[in-house]
């Protein structure tokens, strides 16, 4: 059946397409995101969902959504997703981030040079039938310093048209490489540093706990006498009282904002003053972006549903549409590495170590842990899926290490999955063959091979003569048919492994005999 997607806001034409012509069943109601209780109503009909920002993808929403894999924000924000709550039921969370960085890079090209030479002001003067040529006296942007707090996907693009500009560019990012800063050609410097030398101030920086008020009234007044700010990013960024009150003294010289604390902004301290261009957050609106964005996230989307493509998902790592034919054998087994020492784990987990050796340490591994992780906390947490793993780890203080390296052994890829509990370490390794099986190679050291089967049967026992026999006779006996065998044993006499697969769930009566076994010293029935 194909996969059906509901575009609850306006999106172009042409995206619309996008989904018909991959493949994809689409129903287009561009005004449904107003109306979240019907949205509610019919969510559950659909695989995928398509918005911009009028559409509240709330936990109710989600509660209905049983369907739901993929949810495309055109656009970068996603504040109008529940991530957590969208995490924790499965679904992929993807946004646009690239659509709209040139439109809003020039937007605050734009408000930097409307606030340099006050060009609303002088319009509005002007066709007022005024002319006021001796009050609109600006400042040459050539030889300024231009500061970019920020300096990711927007901020990179707005420092290049500063140095077209033959501004001195300097930027602050935690993030940003010094070899990264150099092709720039900006200099990387230090927030004080920052504050203290720039002539205009532009943030490009996502709104966090650690961004929130960078521009506080403590660091307005560490700026430059006569400093500009601009705004295109995230509303909270700047104290907005504060940077009114700088702007009153005249310490700074005037604000350019395109965001707000709370929008729609009918009201906000900044408002009315001479020295403040104000627009209602236009920095992606233009036809080319808006374009873009719906284009971007139908691509996106028909990627993940139709082959397991991942692009720009904010709660998932990406994977491309070449590396998912290749992860997928992986990722099975991930999961069923995970799901095997989590069937036989019954005490607190500290620590899940993850090991790829050789091809495998190539591949997008975070998806690969994220299989595992899911697949060992299943048996304990049965609402568990891939993407709500690693988050649901932290929460419980499980510590989760990923190693890779080059081959060591007999394989050309190998996965090890070793829990640590509060009582023992465990280990259990897989691989994957040219015949895309999953398959366990080693359990607790002991070489073993077998593929991964719906009912199994594991056995630890005292290697000593005759146990096989009666151990099969029981299972016979008890009307349990074995398909497959695998033993294992670490040295003549000391501890062996049996790995079996069943035509079915064995019956608890079964397998209590198998645990009376003389030499036995664990069984447990697994399912896969």
């Amino acid at each position: 059946m194909a996969p059906r997607v509901l575009i609850s806001d306006k999106l172009s034409d042409a995206a619309v397409q996008i989904f018909k012509d991959r493949g994809i069943e689409v129903d287009f109601q561009p005004d449904l995101g107003k109306d979240k209780d019907k949205l509610a109503e019919i969510i559950g009909n659909y695989d995928g969902l398509a918005i911009r920002s009028a559409t509240k993808v709330t936990p109710k929403i989600l509660e209905k959504a049983t369907r739901l894999k993929v949810i495309g924000r055109a656009g970068i924000g996603v504040d109008n997703v529940d991530i957590p709550a969208a995490t924790a039921k499965g679904v992929i969370v993807m946004n646009t981030p690239f659509g709209n960085s040139i439109t809003t890079a020039e937007h605050a090209i734009a408000m930097m040079f409307a606030l340099a030479r006050q060009i609303p002001q002088a319009d509005a003067s002007t066709q007022a039938g005024k002319w006021e040529k001796n009050r609109f006296m600006g400042v040459e942007l050539t030889a300024k310093t231009l500061g970019i707090i920020g300096c990711g996907n927007i901020g990179s693009i707005v420092a290049e048209r500063g140095v077209g500009l033959k501004m001195k560019v300097i930027a602050y990012d935690p993030f940003l490489s010094p070899e990264r800063a150099i092709d720039l050609g900006v200099e990387k410097v230090d927030l004080e540093d920052l504050l203290a030398r720039a002539d205009v101030i532009t943030l490009h920086t996502p709104l966090t706990e650690k961004t929130k008020n960078v521009l506080s009234a403590e660091n307005l007044a560490k700026t430059k006498k006569g400093v500009r700010i601009i705004n295109c990013a995230r509303g909270g960024l700047v104290d907005e009282g504060a940077l009114r009150a700088a702007l009153d003294s005249g310490h700074v010289a005037g604000a350019a904002f395109d965001v707000f604390i709370v929008e729609p902004a009918e009201t906000n301290p900044l408002f009315g003053h001479p020295n403040v261009v104000c627009t209602p957050h236009l920095g992606a609106a233009t036809t080319e972006a808006q374009e873009n964005v719906a284009l971007q996230v139908a691509e996106q989307m028909s990627d993940y549903l139709l082959s397991g493509a991942i692009s720009n998902a904010v709660n998932f790592p990406s994977i491309t549409a070449e590396e998912a034919p290749k992860l997928k054998p992986f990722i099975e087994l991930a999961e069923k590495l995970g799901s095997f020492a989590g069937q036989l784990t019954d005490t607190g987990i500290k620590t899940i170590r993850i090991i790829y050796e050789g091809e495998v340490a190539k591949l997008k591994v975070k998806a690969l842990t994220s299989s595992a992780v899911a697949g060992l906390l299943r048996p304990a947490l049965a609402d568990i899926n891939v993407v709500s793993a690693p988050s649901v780890a932290k929460e419980r203080g499980i510590v989760v290490e990923e190693t890779t390296r080059d081959a060591e052994g007999d394989f050309d890829s190998l996965v090890t999955l070793t829990v640590v509990t509060e009582t023992y370490e465990r280990s259990v390794s897989g691989t994957v063959f040219a015949d895309g099986v999953p398959r366990i190679v080693n359990i607790k050291g002991i070489k073993v091979d077998a593929e991964f089967a719906p009912s199994m049967l594991y056995v630890t026992n005292e290697d000593k003569p005759g146990f096989i026999g009666r151990f099969a006779s029981l299972l016979g006996d008890g009307g349990v048919n074995i398909a497959t065998f695998a033993l294992g044993r670490d040295r003549q006499g000391g501890d062996a492994i049996a790995l079996v697969e069943v035509d079915g769930p064995v019956p608890g009566e079964i397998l209590a005999k198998v645990v009376a076994l003389p030499h036995v010293k664990q069984a447990k029935a697994l399912a896969f």
